[in-house]
C-alpha cells in the first residue's frame, strides 16, 4: 500500500524547489514542494465538491503548467484516475476519449474551453490556469491507501497503425519510474530536469515531473510551442541538467540552428523513435554529451536504455534496465511482463471492461536486433519491415542515409507494391530547399544511399513533399503513407 502523494510529493521538503514554471507570456516563478502539496489538497477538494469519488475519471486538458502537474498529484492523492490530454488534440479525438473514458470531471485551461464544448462535453469542469494562487480548501479530503494494482493513469496509443487505445496503469507505475529514473535518466538531488514533452503523452507522464522527483530533482515547465533557438536559450538560461527531448526535437535543431555547449548541461536522452546517427554526432561534437537514447511503449513504459555511465552505442536503444527480461523470437523484441514495473493493466474499451495485458509474455510489434554486447537495435514496426526479392528491409537504415544527406530535411520510408520483387522501397522526401526538386536530385540521393548501405536497400521510388503526416506527438503515420502508396 502506499500513495505517491504523500510518500513522494508532502514528505519533501516542504521548502525544496519542485517546479520552475515559464508561461506564455515569459513570466518566471518557482514553486516549492510545499506549495505543491497544498495545492494538490485543494484541487482533490474542488474535484470532489464536484462528486468525483475514488476510482472516477478525471480529464485533464492544460499545457505544461503547475494546473496540470497539481491535478495529477491530486488524482494520484485520492485515487482517481486521471487522463491527461495534450492541447493539441481536436474535438474529434477528444470525443473519443471521453466515450472510451466517462470522466466524472475535466481540469482544463480557459483556453480550450472552445473545443472542449465542440467535443461535447457539459460536465463538471474546474478552469485554470492559477491553481497555486488558490486559497487553500477549509475542507480537505484524507489522502488513501493504495494498492499497487489499482487503476492510476490512462494514457492513449499515438495511432500511428490505426485508432489511439486507451493504456491503463495501475499505481505500480508511479513508484515503478525509480527503475528508469535512477539508471537511464540519472538525475540526481538538486537537479533542474526537462523533459520537453507535451502534457497528454506517455513520456510527459513518467518524465516532466515523476521521475525527477523521485531523484530529488525539481523540473522545469515550459508552456510554450516548440522554437528550436528559443529551446537552446532556455536551456543555457535556466541551466538545465539533465535534458529529455523526443527524437524529432534533437532531429530539427540540429538541422535549423547552431548547437553549443552548456556548462551545467550533464544528461541527454531521448525516447519515442530511433535516433539517425548523424543528429548524434552532431549534438556530441557541439556538448561533448552523447544523446543516450533508450526504448519504451506506452504500455509498458520505458523498459531499454544506454545507461548512465555505460558506454553508449550510437543508433542503439541501449540494453535492457536492470532486471527487465527481453529477449528477440524471430526479430521481434519479446518481454517478460512480470519484469517489468510499470506494465499496464489492459486496454479500455467504451464498455468499461480492461483486455488486452498478457501476464505471460508481451509482443512488442517491433522489429529488433541486438549485437554481441547486448546492445540492442531498433528495425521498425513489424508491419514496417519491406519484403524486396526476398531482402528484409528496416526503414530505418534507409532514412539515416537520406538525412544524412545535405539537401535532406526528413525522410521516411515505406514499402510500394512491384510485381517482380513483390515490394520495393519507397522514399517521401522533405527537402531542405524545396526549389532544389530535380530527377538529377533523385539519382543523387539513389547513389547517396546505395554508398551507405547494401545497394538493395536503396529506394527506387523517391517522392517529394512538403512536409509528412504525423501524429500530434510527432511519430510519422507509417500506415497512412503506405495507404498512399496503394493509391498510386
Amino acid at each position: 500500500m502506499g500513495n505517491f502523494a504523500v510518500d513522494v510529493v508532502e514528505a519533501a521538503d516542504p521548502d525544496a524547489l519542485a517546479l520552475v514554471e515559464l508561461d506564455r507570456e515569459g513570466a518566471r516563478r518557482e514553486h516549492r514542494f510545499g506549495a505543491v502539496a497544498r495545492a494538490a489538497r485543494t484541487m482533490a477538494a474542488h474535484l470532489e465538491r464536484a462528486g468525483v469519488r475514488r476510482g472516477d475519471v478525471v480529464l485533464t486538458l492544460a499545457g505544461n503548467q503547475p494546473d496540470w502537474v497539481v491535478a495529477m498529484v491530486a488524482c494520484f492523492r485520492q485515487g482517481y484516475v486521471v487522463l491527461p490530454c495534450t492541447e493539441q488534440l481536436r474535438a474529434k479525438d477528444l470525443e473519443l476519449r471521453l466515450a472510451v473514458t466517462r470522466p466524472a470531471a475535466v481540469v482544463a485551461d480557459g483556453r480550450n474551453a472552445e473545443v472542449l464544448e465542440a467535443a461535447g462535453w457539459d460536465g463538471p469542469t474546474i478552469w485554470g490556469p492559477g491553481v497555486m494562487d488558490w486559497p487553500d480548501a477549509s475542507v480537505v479530503p484524507d489522502a488513501v491507501d493504495l494498492d499497487v494494482f489499482d487503476p492510476c493513469l490512462i494514457t492513449f496509443t499515438s495511432g500511428t497503425a490505426g485508432e489511439p487505445k486507451a493504456v491503463l496503469h495501475g499505481q505500480r507505475y508511479l513508484d515503478g519510474q525509480r527503475l528508469q529514473a535512477e539508471h537511464w535518466l540519472a538525475a540526481r538531488p538538486g537537479d533542474l530536469v526537462w523533459c520537453t514533452a507535451a502534457s497528454g503523452w506517455s513520456k510527459s507522464a513518467r518524465n516532466v515531473f515523476i521521475a525527477p522527483w523521485l531523484r530529488g530533482a525539481a523540473a522545469l515547465l515550459h508552456d510554450a510551442r516548440f522554437d528550436p533557438a528559443e529551446r537552446l536559450d532556455v536551456l543555457e538560461r535556466e541551466r538545465v541538467n539533465v535534458l529529455c527531448m523526443a527524437p524529432t526535437e534533437y532531429r530539427v535543431i540540429a538541422k535549423r540552428v547552431p548547437l553549443r555547449a552548456f556548462p551545467a548541461l550533464r544528461g541527454l536522452v531521448a525516447a519515442g523513435e530511433a535516433l539517425n546517427p548523424e543528429v548524434l554526432s552532431v549534438w556530441k561534437d557541439a556538448t561533448g554529451l552523447e544523446i543516450r537514447d533508450g526504448y519504451g511503449q506506452t504500455e509498458t513504459g520505458q523498459m531499454t536504455g544506454n545507461l548512465d555511465g555505460a558506454e553508449a552505442i550510437a543508433g542503439s536503444m541501449g540494453r535492457p534496465l536492470p532486471g527487465v527480461k527481453l529477449w528477440i523470437d524471430d526479430g521481434e523484441l519479446v518481454a517478460d511482463p512480470s519484469t517489468v514495473p510499470t506494465f499496464f493493466l489492459g486496454y479500455l474499451d467504451e464498455g468499461g471492461s480492461v483486455t488486452g495485458a498478457s501476464e505471460s509474455v508481451w509482443r512488442t510489434g517491433d522489429r529488433v536486433r541486438q549485437d554481441d554486447d547486448g546492445y540492442l537495435f531498433f528495425e521498425g514496426r513489424t508491419d514496417d519491415v519491406i519484403i524486396s526479392s526476398g531482402y528484409r528491409i528496416g526503414p530505418f537504415e534507409v532514412e539515416s542515409a537520406l538525412i544524412s544527406h545535405p539537401a535532406v530535411a526528413e525522410a521516411a520510408v515505406v514499402a510500394a507494391t512491384d510485381d517482380e520483387r513483390g515490394s520495393i522501397v519507397r522514399a517521401i522526401i522533405v527537402l531542405r530547399d524545396p526549389t532544389i526538386e530535380s530527377d538529377a536530385l533523385r539519382t543523387e540521393l539513389q547513389d547517396h544511399v546505395k554508398s551507405l548501405t547494401a545497394p538493395y536497400k536503396y529506394p527506387r521510388i523517391i517522392d517529394f513533399a512538403p512536409d509528412l503526416p504525423k501524429t500530434s506527438s510527432g511519430k510519422i503515420r507509417r500506415a497512412q503513407l503506405r495507404e498512399d502508396a496503394r493509391d498510386r
